[in-house]
């Protein structure tokens, strides 16, 4: 997929707010500070679209940037950040949930990973509750260019043993350098195809329910 124009749309607390859910639309997101912003920047092909910063928490509500007008990209609040409070967290998990659960265009979920750290027990956490919820999603390792190959398969070895815990057959694996692109194409292309398949059954079923 060849990214022509990304532009930022709106930011919301509340699910019920976001654009009409008449287009498909992808999610990411991760931990606090494993790399979200500069992903997006860079599947975008645009180094501002997303806001960067060494501060981790810094997104905190549901941001929509269109693609190609086509297709919405959708930056959710990170998690995992022990400097909020528990009740700006209880609400942040409120929220994001509420949007998972709810938004009826929402086609596939990336749950991003910092390649360079053991399994986190949030991280799988959430990895678990997509899959008990039967919620689509993959997963993006980050932060390749951090490691050396030999680190970097080691670590991804260990959590692949890891979700096999819990998991029979793992969902979908990117690994991904926000610094190098790598990754980025294969993202892309997935997204395109899926949105060629999921187009027709979105656009059927939200005329059948009065949803345009």
């Amino acid at each position: 997929m060849l990214v022509k124009e990304a532009r930022f749309v709106v930011s919301n607390s509340n699910y019920k707010s976001c654009p009409p859910p008449i287009i498909p639309e992808y999610a990411f997101i991760g931990r606090s500070n494993v790399g979200k912003s500069s992903l997006i920047n860079m599947l975008s092909n645009h180094k501002g679209l997303a806001k960067t910063s060494v501060s981790p928490g810094k997104t905190q509500l549901i941001n929509h940037f269109l693609i190609n007008e086509e297709w919405y990209l959708v930056d959710l609040p990170g998690y995992g950040y022990a400097k909020t409070s528990k009740k700006s967290r209880e609400k942040w998990k409120i929220m994001i949930e509420d949007y998972l659960v709810n938004r009826e265009n929402l086609v596939f979920t990336f749950v991003l990973i910092d390649l360079r750290i053991p399994p986190q027990n949030n991280d799988r956490e959430i990895i678990d509750n997509f899959g008990e919820s039967q919620l689509p999603l993959g997963l993006v390792f980050t932060k390749y260019d951090k490691l050396s190959k030999t680190e970097a398969e080691k670590n991804l070895s260990i959590y692949k043993k890891e979700l096999h815990k819990n998991w029979e057959e793992l969902p979908p694996i990117y690994v991904t350098s926000s610094k190098t692109a790598m990754g980025r194409d294969e993202i892309l292309d997935f997204i395109e195809r899926t949105n060629k398949e999921v187009l027709p059954s979105l656009l059927k079923k939200l005329t059948g329910s009065n949803k345009i």
